[in-house]
This record gives structure tokens, sequence and C-alpha cells, in this order.
């Protein structure tokens, strides 16, 4: 658990929230930039909008300069955005991403690094990295972003916060900048449980959501990918339910990623190779890699992957059936900014793992703020959440579940 903190797992004593200037965090910022319409049940709500959605009269920027400056301004708005506004919530402003998304770290060469209020000198995960700073930072009480391979998931791990992979498909991708359709999920970021669940309601079609019971199931090969704190706080978490959790094996994990990752990076490429390619040197060094990567995959690669995609969703549809898997959101805290290559990427192959099992399902994925772990030389825990990922179009149900499991696992 995370001691001496809110019940989101951020610090308990207050700290300066500086006002929304332009930089790491925002690409723009308004009064608000679009109001929301009155008297919803969002009013009061203000949203941080990760720079991919299309906004009336706003270029999407996708944390790239070169394409921002090639981009010309929306003639229409995103329905994930128009749900927020059309619930009353405003818009504060267009939030940072990591470049075309394609990152869970949080770092952008060319706009900076958001801070992490939660870690020192923290990286803020990503790519949702504005949205999720902008929401810790307690300078917009919701973040809409997207989740392809955990974009959602780890920055909420990595500040504390709440934040849910939507199930795929259950809110249109329209007027949003895609990375691989095949995994982009809409998600949410906000400090308390009610907040998401009000983004999620406002945004979810009510008559698709579905029941969901409190049937738990771990796999212990996940932890196997994750650092010895995290998956020590996990299992004194789960010690504490009141009904043990039945243990499921996935498969081979190894394979489940290497599969997830061959379809995104096909898809990665064809969404954004054609660009890439009149734009020489437009992306920073690690974004760059990943590219030349997806640039690299054969159709026959893509086809065997495609293949094997299909086996695994249905035998993970087996094994989880209408259960909830639970497990560690990410597989650490959050790294420093000056972590050396080698950890970064350690983590990032670790926590892709965890997080790809969502993306594979299609499945809802949520972080709760319930773990914590050591931070040197600091007197609060580092924040890691406690991940749960539910039977399709479950969302509701699945925030529902986690905020009793909240109640359950606090310390007494």
């Amino acid at each position: 658990m995370v001691p001496d903190s809110a019940p989101n797992g951020l610090p308990a004593e207050p700290t300066p929230i500086p006002e929304p200037t332009i930089g790491a965090v925002w690409r723009v910022v308004g009064t608000p930039l679009v109001a929301g319409h009155p008297g919803g049940a969002l009013r009061g709500e203000s949203v941080a909008v990760k720079d991919l959605y299309e906004i009336e009269g706003f270029a999407v920027g996708a944390g790239v300069p070169a394409y921002l400056a090639s981009s010309r301004p929306a003639t229409g708005t995103s329905p994930a955005v128009a749900a927020l506004l059309a619930a009353g919530a405003d818009v504060i402003g267009i939030a940072q991403t990591d470049e075309f998304a394609y990152s869970i770290a949080g770092r952008n060469s060319h706009y900076g690094t958001p801070p992490n209020p939660a870690v020192a000198r923290g990286v803020p995960g990503g790519s949702s990295s504005g949205p999720a700073a902008a929401v810790a930072l307690g300078q917009a009480s919701i973040g809409l972003g997207t989740d392809t391979a955990g974009s959602v998931r780890v920055p909420a791990s990595y500040q504390g916060l709440w934040g849910l992979r939507s199930t795929h498909g259950s809110v249109s991708a329209e007027r949003l900048l895609p990375l691989a359709p095949t995994f982009d999920s809409v998600g949410w970021l906000a400090r308390t449980a009610s907040e998401l669940r009000g983004a999620a309601r406002a945004t979810l079609d009510p008559e698709r959501q579905r029941a969901v019971g409190a049937k738990f199931v771990v796999a212990p090969a996940l932890l196997a990918h994750c650092e010895p704190d995290v998956s020590a706080a996990f299992l004194a978490a789960i010690a504490g339910l009141a009904t043990p959790p039945e243990a499921v094996d996935p498969g081979d994990l190894d394979e489940l990623f290497v599969t997830f990752r061959t379809v995104q990076q096909a898809e990665a490429w064809a969404v954004h190779g054609g660009w890439l390619t009149a734009h020489p040197g437009a992306l920073g060094t690690d974004a760059a890699g990943r590219f030349a990567l997806a640039a690299a995959v054969t159709a026959a690669q893509e086809s065997a992957a495609r293949d094997a995609l299909v086996a695994a969703r249905t035998r993970l549809d087996a094994v989880l059936g209408d259960r909830v898997l639970l497990l560690p959101t990410a597989s650490s805290s959050a790294p420093t900014i000056t972590a050396d290559a080698d950890l970064i990427e350690r983590t990032r192959q670790g926590t892709l793992r965890l997080t790809c099992l969502a993306g594979i399902t299609g499945r809802p994925g949520l972080s709760a703020p319930l773990l914590g772990v050591p931070q040197p030389g600091a007197r609060l825990d580092a924040p890691v959440g406690f991940g749960l990922v539910g039977p399709r179009f479950g969302d509701l149900a699945l925030i529902d579940l986690a905020e009793k499991l909240t109640q359950e696992l606090a310390p007494r």
C-alpha cells in the first residue's frame, strides 16, 4: 500500500500547482479552450485532451512538430471529445503525447518530459504523458488519452492515478489519429474513481455495458517480469482478499508479446510510414528506432502474427472467461529521467508483457492506485498500479470492482 498519501496515491501534503502553460505538458491551453454544455453531469470538470484527437479549429500534432506544421485545423470534433463536452466538461487544452504515441515512457525529444509529481525525477509514463501529468498536477480533472499497449494504464501506474483502457471498439475512433487500429482504445485518467466513472459513463454506450462478478484470477507467470518489490507489493495485496484468486496460465508470455508487437509494428508503419519516409529526421532517436523496426516487418511475418493473434485471443478468452485478471499494472515504479538505456528497455519489455494481454483480447484494462514500493531517499512510496483486466464491455463494472477492492485492501 502507499502510506501517507491521499486515496488516489498522490502525496497527501499539498504542493504548489503551476498554472497550465505551453511546454512539456500542454501544447495549447485556454480558459477554457472549448466550453462544455451547460448543466451536464460533468459540469465543473476539466479535460486535458491527448494531442491525437481532433477538436474543431485545431490541428493535431501527435507530439511531432513537423507533423503539426503539416496538419490543417480539424473541421470537426472527435466523438470521444464531443461526448465529454456534451456532458458538460470543459476542454482546458490539448496535452502533449510521446511521438505518434509510440512509447510508454513519457519522454518527448521535442517538447520535453512532463513532470511526475508522485516520484521525484521520475518519468511520467506515456504515451498519454501530457494528460496524465495535467491530471496529477491538478490542472485538469480528466485526462482523455489512448491506450494501445498501455499508454493510459502505465502513466496512471507511475503517477498514482486511476486509468481505464476501454473495451476495444466500444468508443468510436473517428477523428482520432491511429497508431495500431487493432489495439488502439480510448481511455481516461483521473485522480478519483468517481471522476473516472463520470468520464467513462458519459462516453460509453450504457446498452452495451454488462455486469461483472467478483471472480478473480491471477497469472503467477506475469510476476517473473516484474521487479521484486512490485511482485512483493502485489502478492501482499492479494493476500488480503477475502477469497483467494485462482491461478491461471496465460501461455507463453514471450510469444504473446512478440505476436502483439509484430501486428502493432506492421500497423504503425502502415499508418505513418508514408509520412515518415517523406519527412526524414522528424523523430527523435527512440521513436525513430521503433519505427525502423516497424518498417522491417515483412508481409509474411505480419500474416503469421495475425494468425497467432487470433489463436492467442481464443485461448485467453477460454482461460479467463467472465473472470477478472488481477496483475501489477507495470513491471516497476517510474524509472528516473536519468535512468540508463538498459534499465529503461528492461522496464519497457517487462511492462509490455503485462499490458499486452488487454490489447490482445480487446478487454478493458484498469489501473487503480493501490500499490506502492519504496523510493530511495524519499519518505513516501512510489506508486504502482493494481491492474484489472475484465470481460469485454464490463468497463463501468470494472471501476466499481476496483473501488470496492480499495476499501477491502485498505490498511486497518
